[in-house]
């Protein structure tokens, strides 16, 4: 959680958003009532500033949907909290979405020109090993997974998002495998600013369970995938809805 960050990082990411040539809106959603990070959250004072959370911890994955599926615009991204990544490099991502014409850009810390400072051996090693299994299991061709800035255009996320179902650490690894399986293929890498000083819950001790956990989900995407066609269109009649979300479902 972020309870003594939220403020400064919104005001952050808010001053880099005025900044830009486009309109926006900022939808901040916390992942369960923790602590006060809701609260002081709501501190910061604009209209383009949207808080929102809900009562218990339900992962990484659900956050982004709520969010998502709160949204208006054409565009649409996310960013992790924390400020690890340095939120001026959302200007790059935008640039990058118009130039290629993108479904998705994903911000890469394994981009040439990116800039990673400090950044801890052992995500190293999960970095490097889910980016192995990735392009095994699905033939993905991307470097990086896992940077929290990823930007999509809106048609990508009506199609995509109601057949996702990891919660936690396998989320970006679905929404980009379902998002090539659904023919959005024009998924490129931006270069990304990392300064690792993050409190996430993911450290060297307990790295062999997190890899367990995300090759657990991913095994299970490839089976929802290549077995059960649980993405498929057909499908639509068995996919989970969350009533959290209410979202439409659009298959179009």
């Amino acid at each position: 959680m972020q309870e003594k960050t939220i403020r400064k990082d919104l005001q952050r990411i808010k001053g880099v958003m005025d900044q830009l040539r486009y309109n926006y809106e900022v939808i901040v959603v916390v992942d369960g009532k923790l602590d006060k990070t809701f609260e002081n959250a709501k501190k910061v004072r604009s209209p383009k500033i949207h808080i929102y959370t809900y009562p218990t911890n339900k992962g990484k994955g659900h956050a982004i949907r709520y969010g998502m599926a709160k949204s208006r615009g054409e565009t649409i991204a996310f960013i992790d909290a924390g400020m690890d990544i340095n939120p001026n490099g959302i200007s790059m991502l935008l640039e990058h979405l118009e130039w290629y014409a993108a479904d998705i850009i994903i911000g890469s810390k394994r981009h040439p020109v990116s800039k990673v400072n400090s950044y801890p051996f052992h995500r190293k090693i999960i970095s490097f090993i889910s980016q192995f299994y990735i392009k095994l299991l699905f033939g993905l061709n991307v470097r990086d997974t896992q940077v929290g800035l990823k930007f999509m255009k809106r048609n990508v996320v009506k199609k995509v998002l109601p057949r996702l179902l990891v919660k936690n650490y396998a989320f970006d690894i679905e929404l980009l495998v379902v998002s090539n399986y659904l023919g959005f293929t024009r998924i490129y890498e931006a270069p990304v600013e990392l300064n690792w000083k993050s409190a996430t819950g993911i450290t060297s001790r307990n790295l062999f369970r997190v890899l367990l956990l995300t090759f657990i989900d991913t095994l299970a995407i490839y089976y929802r995938l290549q077995i059960l066609h649980y993405y498929d269109t057909k499908k639509v009649q068995k996919w989970n809805y969350d009533p959290d979300l209410n979202f439409r479902v659009s298959v179009r």
